[in-house]
């Protein structure tokens, strides 16, 4: 398999193909590498392992597969939105590959682009090739999950989840993302102008939600409000004063008819505990019998992010062409056939 974007999250999937006896790394492909020192060096530098690999980061995919040979799949992680990640998409089909994103509008990208989404779709089914995108969330948390857990239900009457997490790890460009440092008056400005844009993923989870219940959402509300704090907090990007914004409390009800059917909240801010706020998963399904399930602290993004990603490779490799949803494919599984050491510490 070939790596398409060694930031954070290529960096984390990087230790754990490396890690794993039945995949194989073959190639790496950065943006950045051709201005980078570490340009033409093992990604091992870049992915902070203890062991070279023998793999160079290459400027573009066609350098990567030159140099790779007999690659079948990509893992990209180089944008959250299916506008950017088309032109890639579209390149790896052209080679001949499958792909797995963590884009997160590529978890159901009919939600947001349904004219993209078809023409995606059908250069995969021609290539005879398959696109599918996930990630912890959307992909997982607040949607998969809700989905699988619907299986033991006689009937569904109606969805509630939330996430909480800390934003705590996360560089500038996420506090940027999420108004974290900002006065209210400048949180809502910028929630106007799409600055501060929250989490990116609630209209594909509900829409994927929906598709797999049997029912057609008839609007999406959503609303963004800032999380303001009354301690001071400071994380290694952000300082953030007592009345000032600590983070983005996006919530999205899904309706049916004028009903909600679907309900999801993302409060996301910097350093929760400081409240006595706890971070976790939390969902609610309302029916035949009701189903509540949480988990705390939270799933952690970063780390359950990659390890879909490369937990869904098999799947792909497997699957009928054709741009996919987790719903095309069967339930995400782990494996412990890993290198545990290789995971955590490189």
């Amino acid at each position: 398999m070939i790596l398409w974007g060694l930031g954070a999250m290529g960096r984390l999937m990087a230790r754990m193909v490396l890690a794993d006896p039945d995949l194989k790394l073959v190639g790496a492909v950065s943006r950045r590498v051709s201005e980078s020192r570490a340009a033409g060096t093992d990604i091992a530098e870049v992915a902070g392992l203890n062991r070279p690999t023998g793999i160079a980061a290459s400027p573009t995919l066609a350098a990567a597969v030159e140099k790779a040979g007999g690659a079948q799949v990509v893992l990209q992680a180089t944008s959250s939105l299916a506008r950017e990640c088309a032109p890639e998409l579209q390149a790896c089909l052209e080679h001949d590959l499958d792909v797995v994103s963590i884009a997160e509008e590529l978890a159901y990208p009919w939600a947001g682009n349904p004219k993209l989404a078809d023409r995606l779709d059908e250069a995969a089914r021609e290539a005879g090739h398959t696109i599918l995108g996930t990630g912890v969330n959307p992909g997982f948390v607040l949607d998969t999950l809700i989905i699988v857990l619907t299986g033991v239900t006689g009937h569904v009457a109606s969805v509630y989840a939330r996430r909480v997490n800390d934003l705590s790890p996360f560089g500038p460009t996420v506090m940027r993302t999420q108004g974290v440092g900002l006065s209210v008056d400048q949180f809502r400005e910028k929630v106007a102008d799409g600055t501060v844009v929250g989490h990116i993923g609630f209209p594909e989870s509900m829409h994927l939600i929906a598709k797999a219940l049997g029912v057609r959402l008839t609007a999406i509300e959503q609303a963004r409000e800032p999380i303001v704090s009354k301690v001071r907090r400071q994380t290694p990007h952000v300082l953030v004063e007592p009345g000032y914004v600590a983070g983005c409390r996006h919530t999205a009800r899904g309706l049916v008819g004028g009903k909600v059917f679907i309900e999801l909240e993302h409060p996301q801010q910097v350093r929760p505990e400081a409240e006595g706020v706890q971070t976790g998963d939390y969902i609610k399904i309302a029916g035949y019998p009701d189903i509540e399930i949480k988990t705390a602290p939270e799933i952690p993004g970063g780390i359950a992010t990659a390890a879909i990603a490369v937990n869904m490779i098999k799947p792909v490799l497997e699957a009928r062409p054709g741009l996919l949803t987790m719903l095309d494919l069967p339930i995400p599984r782990g494996s412990a056939r890993r290198a545990a050491a290789v995971v955590a510490d490189g």
